[in-house]
């Protein structure tokens, strides 16, 4: 009876093991998803059905001097491989100090990258590591279905890099001086697709604070983007062979373009961003070294532009090849803006230009709805095109465009072999567009690159 009673206890015990057996098998395996040694914060705790990493974490410290790249990267990688939605943050009241480094994807798609508290680059190329690049600081690659937002600061800490001898505004009248100049894009996306940029604040980048290359699916919205007036080549957002590109509801000054968008973009639509002091919003610029360059299907409506040397722009160089087409440019308040309507087909900001007859084409342009001031020291509207490849079809309607400063006369606009139409009378009045498409069009390069 003794030993029957015993066997029935030890088959009881056999099978409870084997019923939860599954189930802490599992229970085992979904920890490992969770980052080690959790802050006081929750990190690896499930928020709103996110996995959060809280880079302190991984070893992070935060306090502005210490290196926390590597904390970083082990971060990133670790929330990269999780299966599950997954926040990666930055966290409020620390100071991350990074060096450059490259975030690889492919990563299971559904990661954002928090920013609350302040990352921050070495301060100046002095102390920039040597076996560092100097061309880019923050590089994220192959990654698909990101989300970077937060409440947060990226500083570029960039003055240390705008005074190099080398930079335009450090020699006499605009020249430059010998020496090292290469200088770090603060953010670089490249070769990824779906991407969500929202609420962020960066500042004083060394160079571009964005950079979208080889990219599509990007809706890049709530940032605001300052750097000084004068701070060279800190473009805020610039785009490359990207497509299908969305920037929304953002503030931007700096010492360069608020918006760039370079060759091979198409389907941009830009929308309610206040630009300015800056360099206005530019397609271009593009054909350099002869090259080919291929824009289409880009729109900027609802936008302000103040204080800027240029307002909507279109720049080439001499030489180039492809086209620039479909392009809006529709209710944009102007500022005390220099050029605020301008296409430049002879660009060039080098000495010794040399004259050559291809060039970008530039056609089906609207300009509507574009009131404001300009500096009358420039034209309120230039059309400098080629000789050899006109500039065609370009419409304009409702365009008033009156001195800033008190007392002067409406200054006439400039053109040069531009043909199109004008709907409504403009101020000033553009007596000098010539009806209709041109008599002789370009025989070679000028097909459309759509």
């Amino acid at each position: 009876m003794i030993f029957f009673l015993f066997r029935t206890q030890v088959f009881l015990i056999l099978v409870t093991c084997l019923l939860f057996l599954p189930i802490y098998g599992r229970l085992s395996m979904s920890l490992i998803s969770f980052s080690p040694s959790p802050s006081p914060e929750g990190t690896g705790e499930i928020v709103e059905r996110s996995l959060v990493f809280d880079v302190r974490s991984f070893g992070a410290v935060g306090d502005g001097v210490s290196d926390d790249t590597q904390a970083f990267q082990l971060a990133w990688d670790t929330a990269c491989r999780a299966e599950e939605s997954r926040i990666l943050l930055v966290p409020k009241g620390n100071v991350f100090m990074i060096q450059s480094t490259i975030f690889t994807g492919p990563c299971v798609s559904g990661l954002t990258f928090k920013v609350e508290g302040t990352i921050m680059p070495p301060d100046g190329p002095d102390s920039w590591p040597k076996n560092k690049s100097k061309k880019q600081w923050l590089v994220f690659y192959r990654i698909n279905g990101l989300t970077m937002k937060g409440g947060g600061l990226i500083d570029g800490r960039g003055e240390k890099w705008w005074n190099l001898p080398c930079k335009p505004h450090k020699g006499i009248n605009g020249t430059t001086l010998p020496g090292p100049c290469d200088s770090p894009v603060a953010i670089r996306f490249f070769m990824s697709s779906n991407l969500r940029i929202e609420g962020l604040k960066i500042k004083n980048s060394p160079k571009f604070h964005f950079r979208f290359e080889d990219c599509q699916n990007v809706h890049i919205e709530k940032l605001i983007i300052r750097s000084p007036a004068l701070s060279p080549n800190t473009d805020g957002i610039h785009i490359e062979n990207t497509n299908n590109v969305r920037i929304y509801n953002s503030l931007i000054s700096n010492g360069d373009d608020c918006v760039s968008i370079g060759a091979g973009c198409y389907n941009v639509d830009i929308k309610n961003i206040k630009c300015g002091p800056s360099h206005g919003i530019s397609i271009g610029s593009l054909g350099n070294y002869n090259s080919r360059a291929c824009v289409w299907n880009i729109t900027v409506s609802e936008s302000v532009i103040k204080n800027s040397d240029n307002g909507v722009r279109i720049k080439t160089w001499q030489g180039g090849r492809g086209s620039v087409s479909m392009v809006t440019f529709e209710s944009i308040h102007m500022d005390n803006v220099r050029n605020p309507i301008i296409i430049d087909q002879y660009y060039c900001p080098l000495k010794n230009c040399i004259n050559q007859t291809s060039a970008v084409s530039v056609s089906n342009v609207s300009y509507s709805n574009i009131r404001g001031t300009y500096d009358f020291r420039s034209f309120p509207m230039r059309f400098a095109c080629s000789d050899s490849v006109p500039c065609t079809d370009i419409m304009l309607s409702q365009v008033e465009l009156f001195p800033s400063q008190q007392g002067h006369i409406l200054t006439n606009p400039f053109c040069w072999n531009v043909y199109g139409t004008v709907s409504t009378l403009t101020t000033p009045p553009l007596l000098c567009l010539q009806a209709g498409p041109p008599l002789m069009l370009p025989q070679h390069d000028v097909v459309p690159c759509y």
